[in-house]
């Protein structure tokens, strides 16, 4: 199958946004909590498909938790502990871009959690998520798929390209040789944490943009109709001739570029 391109992905897309705009509308209207947790091997795609799903979404009602390696003190709190204070309130739509399953895959591969605390984490994870689900939260978990020759092009194109440079760190260049380690790992995890009260769903990201459209596709087809009336809004005349910005005694910018 050819590559997506970006015009036609761009098209295909723009529906899609205009749903998860209802949806976003659907949350806030009947106080629904949304958490979606993305997973997958380096460069998989998770930035790329929460940017799809969140840049024409409110940012005060869509949040994107990204947290970084836990401090001392969280070290010594129970597991689950960090996460829960960045799960959804009322009304909140919230994508996880990686989640509480570091410590199924890059915790266990590089040897941050001791083989107990995998074991202790498989146990209490499918229970975790039976709380939330039973509070009502949508809970939705995926994992995004890419094969290790496509992953080798991608770090490739993040070395050479400065502006993506940033998305390289030490632990991902040591991870390029744990592919076959985190394939074991993940099934591991799989086998133990997909329940019928929060099922995993793997998408196949080497092509990025279908795998953004099909992971938004799947995820509106789970949420119940999110059609919600939308009053209409008027916006009456002014009254006089409109004003203009003044910039009292500060010399404005030259528009860019200057002529």
């Amino acid at each position: 199958m050819t590559e997506l391109r970006r015009k036609d992905y761009e098209e295909l897309l723009e529906p899609l946004q205009e749903e998860l705009s209802a949806m976003a509308r659907w949350a806030q209207t009947t106080g629904a909590r949304v958490a979606i947790l993305l997973e997958g091997r380096d460069t998989a795609g998770k930035t790329g498909v929460i940017n799809a799903i969140s840049d024409r979404l409110n940012p005060r009602q869509v949040r994107t938790v990204a947290l970084s390696k836990p401090t001392e003190r969280e070290q010594g709190q129970w597991y689950f502990q960090r996460y829960v204070p960045h799960l959804p309130c009322a009304g909140e739509i919230v994508l996880f871009d990686r989640s509480w399953y570091n410590r199924a895959g890059v915790e266990r591969v590089m040897g941050y959690a001791a083989e107990d605390q995998v074991r202790a984490f498989l146990a209490q994870a499918p229970v975790f998520e039976k709380l939330l689900t039973d509070d009502g939260i949508f809970l939705f978990k995926y994992w995004l798929c890419c094969d290790q020759a496509e992953q080798e092009r991608r770090f490739a194109e993040r070395r050479d390209d400065p502006m993506k440079r940033w998305k390289l760190s030490p632990i991902d260049l040591e991870a390029r040789r744990h592919y076959d380690d985190y394939t074991q790992a993940r099934e591991v995890m799989l086998a133990a944490t997909h329940t019928a009260h929060a099922p995993w769903t793997l998408v196949d990201f080497n092509d990025q943009r279908r795998g953004r459209l099909t992971l938004i596709r799947h995820l509106l087809d789970r949420l119940p109709d999110t059609q919600v009336e939308v009053p209409p809004l008027e916006l009456p005349p002014l009254d006089g001739a409109p004003g203009k910005e003044r910039f009292g005694l500060l010399a404005p910018l030259r528009p860019y570029p200057a002529p």
